[in-house]
């Protein structure tokens, strides 16, 4: 009977001076920044592809979709600079007309959606979000669990501050809809000092009517996979393994050993660039510290499902409704406007989140079809059940993402175990959108972890 602890392969090592895990954009930007320092990098990647959660697709119309990541945010400068590093091309967002939030079984239009529903809801909503706002500033960005309430607010489910802040149905259904909506998950599966610390990582709420969305203000005419193709063409076929998923991390002896079931590759220093709840799918050896084994096992990645209805134009820009739809009422949390500048088609993005994402990422990708093109014709009118081509990604079921759009800590995650979210294990660095400390849960955040992890061991060598 052979050793069932024996190497997952038995070929001889390689050597380089540092391995990354994963080849999305936190990995990539971390491998290139330290190829730019000297020193000789592999990136070994589960995927038959670059990108991550940044994917590419295409429709039988020949038109272009981002199946994962899309929108970038006016201030996220990492995005931006590598889109004129590549010379790529951005594109507004489109927003002109109304929007729509669906709550307590009516609906209600406005240019602005936080303004859309009659005065006392929206009150109640504004005031929530102030209060957020206020809380948020006494979080230290590097270091929640300090915050001087922070056993308290890791202790309150966000579900349970809602309800003390806001008492009307329909204030409450829209902060729900806004919740599933950015962090695909439950208002109860996430604690209020999590909440903060997301929010004031990525910048504060995106909730001002003078811009419209904070965070999404751009997309690329293609996709935003492009960011992760042009970081890979800069290191060069030979330093980038696909179909190699990592089995095995050893940090005994002199080196940090990655074993996949194509190779052995000795490193100096090695970057895990994969989401949390991936990082258990991997043998340590030795075992991680408890405390990093808490945290990973207390980070469950998000639920959505990415739907796309094309349409022979976008017929509900001349109804003057500017695509953008928030709703509590059925299982569609968000609609877009996915249409790209001076096409001739249109094309609107839903999606399907927290809760209902994993019921819906189970059941048969017809029935998928059949009840969201049923919720955009309610918004939308009876074209839009009848589009030209419907597709959807549910991200629960892919293999090496587990969901999306983030993984998020659950309640009393941040005070007892999440400041090793960052903490380097030996010589092991951890990089991705999680561990950002600006722009988390966004490409940007991706892109800034992996310039830390660089930094880190550039300094750590000198």
């Amino acid at each position: 009977m052979p050793d069932e602890k024996r190497l997952v392969n038995d070929t001889r090592p390689t050597h380089h001076d540092v391995g990354v895990v994963g080849a999305g954009l936190a990995g990539l930007t971390a491998a290139r920044e330290l190829t730019d320092a000297g020193l000789d990098v592999v990136v070994l990647e589960a995927r038959d592809r670059v990108g991550g959660r940044t994917a590419a697709g295409s429709l039988s119309t020949g038109d272009l979709i981002d199946r994962g990541a899309e929108w970038i945010g006016g201030e996220h400068d990492r995005v931006l600079d590598l889109i004129e590093e590549f010379d790529l091309e951005r594109c507004e967002q489109y927003g002109t007309g109304d929007d729509r939030v669906a709550v307590a079984g009516e609906v209600f239009d406005d240019q602005d959606r936080f303004r859309a529903l009659p005065a006392e809801p929206t009150a109640e909503l504004q005031d929530a979000f102030e209060r957020i706002e206020t809380l948020r500033r006494d979080v230290p960005i590097e270091a929640p669990h300090e915050a001087p309430e922070a056993d308290a607010w890791d202790a309150t489910t966000l579900e349970s501050w809602k309800r003390e802040a806001m008492e009307t149905e329909a204030a409450r259904g829209t902060f729900d809809a806004f919740v599933r909506a950015e962090f695909t998950v439950e208002p109860s599966q996430l604690s209020l000092l999590t909440f903060l610390t997301a929010v004031d990582a990525a910048g504060g709420l995106e909730t001002d009517d003078e811009s419209g969305s904070v965070t999404q203000e751009y997309r690329l005419a293609g996709s935003t996979q492009q960011l992760s193709r042009g970081l890979a063409d800069a290191l060069g076929d030979d330093d980038i393994r696909l179909d190699e998923p990592v089995r095995r991390i050893d940090r005994r002896g002199d080196d940090v050993t990655l074993e996949t079931d194509d190779g052995v590759y000795a490193v100096s220093d090695a970057v895990v660039a994969v989401p949390p709840p991936l990082i258990d799918r991997i043998e340590h050896e030795p075992a991680l510290p408890a405390r990093r084994r808490g945290l990973n096992q207390r980070m469950p990645m998000g639920a959505v499902i990415k739907c796309f209805a094309a349409y022979e134009s976008p017929f509900w820009r001349d109804d003057g409704r500017s695509g953008s739809v928030l709703s509590d009422d059925g299982i569609v949390a968000e609609v877009a406007d996915g249409t790209l500048p001076g096409a001739d088609r249109g094309l609107l993005v839903g999606f399907v989140a927290g809760a209902d994402a994993l019921e819906w990422s189970d059941r048969p990708a017809s029935e998928r079809r059949e009840r969201v093109l049923d919720e955009l014709a309610r918004h939308f009118g009876p074209r839009a059940a009848d589009p030209l081509e419907y597709v959807d990604e549910a991200w629960s079921t892919t293999q090496w993402s587990t969901g999306g759009y983030n993984a998020v800590m659950t309640p009393g995650t941040v005070t007892t175990c999440g400041d090793a979210i960052r903490e380097p294990v030996g010589r092991v660095h951890w990089a991705g959108s999680e561990t950002a400390l600006e722009g988390r849960g966004f490409m940007d955040g991706a892109i800034r972890s992996g310039e830390r992890v660089a930094d880190e061991i550039v300094a750590r060598r000198d």
